[in-house]
Parts: structure tokens; sequence; C-alpha cells
């Protein structure tokens, strides 16, 4: 997940602050010490017991706390801890009011170290020492002096609690922005691993539909050899050995020749044809756009129909088959269109999204009925068999199509095949199986 300035900032100064809040009591203790030192009894004596119990009050919270943090996470510990930092707030303040600056870790310490109701426990015991000693001593036992005393104390403990559990509130925010930060990126670490499984999986789809492709292209050409190329072979041998017999007999032979040349040519054009079929001749020399931007302007000028070409998006290079495909899917549907819709004018676009090549080819003519089509099978309308073939030839490439028509509506033929760069198509499928 990225992280925006404002979070950089924010997360700046939390580690700032928490870096203070680890430092400020003993600055707040040293601060006490020297003013205290500097305004206070001038007597050497005087002044080394107050620098003593500092020194002992720094080095109780640099054992308890500073020098082992894992303890704070026991109450025993903490409240043994508190009890003793009770103990010197109480001793050095009795020397010095100025040490009413380090009674104010009580405070911090009591929120921050003691468990549920304890910490009003801790923070009223460091409020009573506190304004105890900043006020004088003890208040006098007068009502209004009693009565002083207690709002005081109780402005005191209000104010502290008050912006203590402030704190608290916004630490806790913190903590689930965190934990939403965390989780978010843990969910956009799982899409992006996802999205790549996917990708993983829609290469190998493209695969198997490639492998039942070649499969089906081989039983075709297997059978367009066996129908056409090697029933003319059979002819050819035949004619040939009849124009060998009559010619050893000394009869005419010439026409068996004749037969069997133009039997041979024949047969020399099925099989150009078989191999042209194999890939389009415009993909062989030319990009796809380009392909389909001739064949857009060759079938306007054949058909006299105005066709308008559009592409989307950014054009890349795709793996053989699926440009094979949609060229393919582009004419069929465009010769469908010449043949049925006697449309005026035709669509056709192709656009290049994220994950997906689409193909649309709309017209504007006279349509048919989808109902019709179903009921009676894809194959026996007047549309069926070219879109039956567009149909087959996108299974191939884990593609999809989809008609839309009525009658007097016109038509569009909207094809979607995965959009899988060239190379990176090869490297798919040249990983071992299984991997």
């Amino acid at each position: 997940m990225v992280t925006t300035p404002a979070d950089d900032k924010f997360e700046f100064w939390e580690r700032r602050l928490s870096a203070v809040a680890r430092v400020i009591p003993y600055v707040l203790l040293a601060a006490g010490a020297a003013l205290a030192v500097l305004t206070g009894d001038p007597s050497p004596a005087a002044r080394l017991i107050i620098v003593g119990l500092a020194a002992l009050a720094a080095g109780w919270m640099w054992w308890m706390v500073t020098c082992h943090p894992g303890w704070t996470n026991s109450p025993v510990r903490m409240a043994v801890y508190y009890a003793g930092l009770l103990v010197f707030i109480a001793l050095l303040m009795q020397r010095s009011p100025w040490f009413g600056l380090f009674a104010f870790t009580g405070y911090l310490h009591a929120w921050r170290f003691l468990p549920g109701a304890w910490r009003l426990v801790g923070v009223t015991l460091t409020a009573i020492i506190s304004v105890t000693w900043q006020t004088g001593g003890p208040p006098q036992p007068t009502a209004p002096g009693i009565l002083s005393y207690l709002v005081i104390l109780v402005i005191t403990i209000t104010l502290v609690s008050i912006f203590s559990y402030m704190g608290e509130i916004t630490a806790e925010q913190n903590r689930q922005r965190k934990q939403v930060i965390a989780e978010l990126e843990e969910a956009n670490r799982r899409l992006a691993q996802a999205l790549e499984e996917n990708a993983a999986l829609q290469a190998q789809l493209v695969e198997q539909a490639r492998e039942a492709g070649v499969q089906d292209e081989r039983q075709r050409l297997a059978g367009e050899i066996h129908d056409t190329l090697a029933q003319n072979l059979v002819g050819i041998i035949r004619l040939l050995e009849t124009a060998d017999r009559k010619r050893a007999g000394g009869e005419g032979w010439q026409r068996e020749l004749e037969q069997a040349s133009e039997l041979a040519r024949e047969s020399l054009l099925q099989a150009r044809r078989s191999v042209q079929a194999l890939r389009p001749q415009a993909l062989e020399r030319d990009s796809l756009v380009d392909a389909l931007s001739l064949l857009a302007r060759s079938w306007s000028e054949s058909t006299g129909m105005a066709l308008q070409f559009e592409v989307t998006g950014t054009p890349q290079p795709l793996l053989a088959e699926i440009e094979d495909a949609i060229f393919r899917v582009a004419q069929e549907a465009l010769a469908n269109a010449a043949k049925h819709s006697r449309a005026k004018r035709v669509g056709l676009t192709l656009s290049y999204l994220e994950d997906l090549v689409l193909l649309d080819v709309r017209d504007d003519g006279v349509g048919f009925s989808l109902e019709e089509m179903k009921t009676n099978g894809l194959q026996n309308t007047g549309h069926g068999y070219g879109l039956h073939l567009m149909e087959q030839r996108l299974k191939q490439v884990a593609g999809r199509l989809q008609i839309e028509s009525a009658p007097g509506d016109g038509t569009a033929v909207n094809a979607s095949v995965p959009a899988i760069p060239a190379e990176e198509g090869y490297r798919a499928w040249q990983k071992p199986s299984g991997a």
C-alpha cells in the first residue's frame, strides 16, 4: 500500500512525541533539582540531599522503566514502581516546591503504567502530594482552608483525568488506524497475488484452448487431405497408370495425361488454400490494427457500405493465435453483414483493455431474431453457420462471443479474448508442466 505524505508526517511526529515522552521525566527532574539548588537552602548538606534524592529518583525510573521496558507489562512490578515514584515525589517536594515540575511525571506514569481504576488512584495520590506541598503544606483546619484545598485538588484531578483520557482515546484511534492500514496492505498483497495467479491461470486456459485448437486444426487438415489431396493423388496415379497401359498398347493416351495434369493443378490450388487458412496473410505482413484497417477498407469498397474503423486503448502485439482469431472473427462478421444485414453503415471497433481485447462489429441493418436462432439451433439460420465458426474460433483462445440483434434493430457482434502479449504467452507456454 502506498503511504501518503500526510501518513509519513504523522508517523514522524508520533515517533518524536514517543521519544519526548521517554525523556521528559528526566528533564523535569533535572530542572526541578537545578531550581531547588539555586533558590533553596544554600548549605552544602541541603544541596547534597536534593541532588542525592534526585539521582535516586532518576535511577529508580531508569532501572524500572528505561532499562527494563518489558517490566511495564507486569501490573505487580508497575505497582511497586509507582509506589516508589510517589515516595520520591513526596520527599523531593518536601525539600522544594520546584519539584512540582517532576510531580507531573506521576500523572503521566499513573495513566501509562497502572491498570484500570488504579490509574485514577495514582492520579489522586499524585495530586494530593503535589497540591499539599505546592500550597505550603497541609490545609489549615478551617472551613475556607479545607474548602480551598479540596477545590484545587478536585480541579487538578479532573483536568489531569480528562486530558489523560483524551490522550488514551487518541492513542487507541491511532492503533486502530494502524491496524486498518495493515489490513489494507495485507488485502492489497493478497489481491496482487490473486491477480498473478489469475494471469497464470488465464495463460494456462489459453494454452489448453490452443492445444485443443491445434488438435481440431490437425483433424480438419487430415480431413481435407483425405477428402481432397489424397483422393486427387489416387486419381492422378490411376490416370497415369491408364495412360502408361494405353501407350504400351499403342492406343491414345494423351487424354489421361491431360486429366492427370488438370487434377494435379487443382490439388496444388487446394493445398495452397489450406496453407493460407492456417494464418491470414495480412497478419504475416502487418500488425493486427493495420490488417483490420486494410480489411475494413477493402470490404467497404467491395460492398459499397460505409464502414468506420476505430481503435481504443494502446495497441500491443498479442499472441499469434489470439490475433488470428480476432482477424478471422472480423472477416466472418463483416461477411455476414454483407450477406444478410442490408445495412447502410457498419462500425468496426478494436478495444485494448488491461486484460482483455474486445472486437465489436455493429450494423444498422435488418437484424434477426435471437429467439428464433436459439429455437432452431445456431447453424439452422441464415446467420448461424458464420456465427458458429466465430464461436469455435474464440473458444480455441479462451474467448467469448456475444450477439445482440432484433428484427429491424441491426446486429452487434461482440468478441472478447484475453490480452496476452506475444512474449508473455510464449514464456507461459515454455514453463514445465506442473510448474
